[in-house]
């Protein structure tokens, strides 16, 4: 049974008061540690965030990327897997480490120490469902979000900046991509997460010459235009070295 938060937080505060005033252990600090989740899609041609709207204080009814306190024995990764499915329904995706956030106050209620993690997928992988610690769960356009709780926006902004730079040296847009797709589609998801218009013919020399596609024998129609062709990742997580 998943402990609420706040309950979880002052049993951890009682039993620090409890310890001997003259222990060593004293003077150092013991911050409480969570895992932070962010997922990414491409919805309505728009690079988009996954949130959930938080039930209980601190924060109560504002928006949040998923996450919550690691258990007893568990990795960050098995911790990060659980609460991102306890909170959304979201389960069985690769997650990558980002970073670790621990400024002092940025928990009003304890000092806790957050490893973040990121990861992209097509949304219509995805069965969102509100749970546990949340009233609601959505896409939000990253371009669009203006204050979260905690420091969330920070850790968004920071997912942002990796993103592009995975995308420039590793075929991470896989993720956001079905099985099979256009070239204009690849393309597409390129622009989007690095926010600038690439030349359409450089764009497939240099992406075709890596020789981590292959033409399927299916097309698929592209407005008014001749069918075009789908191709599909030789590996699905081979390393591009795709420099613009």
């Amino acid at each position: 049974m998943t402990v609420p938060d706040d309950s979880f937080i002052e049993q951890i505060q009682a039993s620090k008061q409890s310890d001997s005033a003259d222990s060593k252990l004293a003077t150092y600090e013991t911050p409480l540690v969570t895992v932070d989740i962010v997922i990414f899609t491409v919805l309505d041609n728009k690079l988009k965030v996954l949130l959930i709207q938080r039930k209980s204080p601190p924060f109560a009814h504002m928006w949040a990327i998923p996450g919550g306190f690691i258990h007893t024995g568990e990795t960050l990764e098995e911790a990060a897997e659980r609460r991102l499915f306890e909170e959304t329904n979201v389960k069985g995706i690769y997650l990558e480490q980002l970073y670790s956030f621990g400024k002092p106050n940025r928990d009003p209620r304890a000092r806790v120490i957050t490893v973040a993690y990121y990861a992209m997928i097509s949304s219509d992988r995805l069965k969102l469902e509100a749970r546990a610690n949340a009233e609601n769960v959505g896409w939000f356009d990253i371009k669009e979000l203006t204050e979260l709780a905690f420091d969330h926006l920070d850790i968004v902004h920071r997912a942002v900046a990796r993103l592009k730079e995975r995308l420039k040296d590793s075929n991470f847009a896989f993720q956001l991509l079905p099985e099979k797709f256009t070239l204009t589609e690849l393309q597409r998801i390129y622009e989007l997460i690095l926010e600038q218009k690439l030349d359409k013919r450089n764009f497939r020399k240099k992406i075709l010459s890596l020789g981590i596609l292959y033409e399927t024998d299916e097309t698929k129609m592209e407005g008014y235009h001749r069918p075009a062709q789908l191709y599909s990742f030789t590996e699905r997580q081979k390393v591009l070295m795709y420099e613009l």
